[in-house]
């Protein structure tokens, strides 16, 4: 039995969930949905990403929409920033925290992001910098931390090495990306044991995708390890372009709900969740995966008169 009674929930959708989406959303829109994540009381929020609008013109409004946010009610506004120039950007925005993030396989890291993983490492010691003299915290993410569709398995020592780096420049937190949704609960396991042992300062999160339509279960084996940070997505949106049948991460709605069933607190009013899960299917012009903002919480009565009674 999981020893965890409280749980920090990062809502990633401003940003993972809504980078993947074809229609260009409107800052308006974005800015409506974070307010409203905040207003049900999401602790940690990624808003956006200071990432270069030619290579994702969705996020080309970062900059608007960090303005827009309400930042009166104490939630933790993070936002990615893949290098040197975007750190400033993100600075001058005054976010909470900075989030860089390396791929654990060389071949996904060079499809992602163009770099080999020691390019991309090295070039994490500048934002450190620039972080640091603005006083905002630094968290890195592992992508493909529990597999790589180029090269499969992903050795945990590959991730030990990665998670020592991002110590040793200073950084607060790590989380594993499960980008591909090829995590499994021994090798979420493998992958807690060794970074844990290599660089035992950082805490640690876990962001795990539903491709295979195990990210719940793989977030029983993190509670069970002790991990008390998630990342999901409104309505379960999402999925990185460049890891081939990848889906959306797990859902927001749905994991909230299983934390609250097995009495772990988060702080959040799930009613406001599930309304905003549904109203994302509206911005985003299509169904999306989240199951509780369909059918409900498990005690949601129904009068009977309302369902037909069987004949014959």
């Amino acid at each position: 039995m999981t020893q965890v009674r409280k749980v920090e929930v990062t809502d990633v959708g401003p940003r993972d969930g809504l980078q993947a989406e074809k229609r260009l959303i409107p800052a308006a829109e974005k800015i409506a949905l974070i307010n409203r994540l905040i207003d049900a009381g999401v602790p940690r929020i990624e808003a956006t990403s200071f990432v270069s609008p030619k290579a994702v013109p969705q996020l080309a409004d970062a900059a608007e929409v960090m303005a827009g946010i309400d930042r009166s009610k104490g939630a933790i506004i993070a936002t990615l920033v893949p290098n040197g120039r975007g750190a400033i950007r993100a600075a001058e925005c005054g976010v909470d925290e900075m989030v860089v993030f390396v791929s654990a396989s060389e071949s996904h890291n060079k499809k992602n992001v163009n770099r080999s993983v020691e390019e991309s490492l090295k070039g994490f010691e500048e934002v450190a910098k620039i972080a640091g003299d603005a006083k905002i915290p630094v968290h890195g993410a592992i992508a493909t931390a529990f597999g790589c569709p180029f090269e499969g398995n992903v050795a945990p020592e590959r991730l030990a090495m990665i998670a020592k780096r991002f110590q040793d420049m200073g950084f607060v937190g790590m989380t594993f990306g499960d980008t591909t949704g090829m995590a499994t609960p021994p090798t979420v396991r493998a992958g807690v044991a060794a970074v844990r042992e290599a660089a035992p300062k950082l805490t640690m999160g876990l962001h795990f995708h539903n491709t295979r339509g195990i990210g719940l279960a793989n977030v029983m084996v993190g509670l069970d390890e002790g991990i008390d940070k998630y990342e999901s997505s409104f309505g379960g949106t999402g999925g990185c372009p460049f890891a081939p049948g990848a889906t959306g991460n797990i859902c927001t709605e749905d994991l909230v709900y299983l934390l609250h069933e097995m009495g772990i607190e988060t702080g959040i009013d799930l009613r406001k969740l599930m309304a905003i899960g549904c109203d994302v299917e509206t911005v985003v012009g299509h169904p999306l995966p989240g199951q509780v903002m369909k059918a409900g919480q498990r005690l949601d009565l129904h009068d009977m008169d309302a369902v037909r009674t069987a004949e014959g």
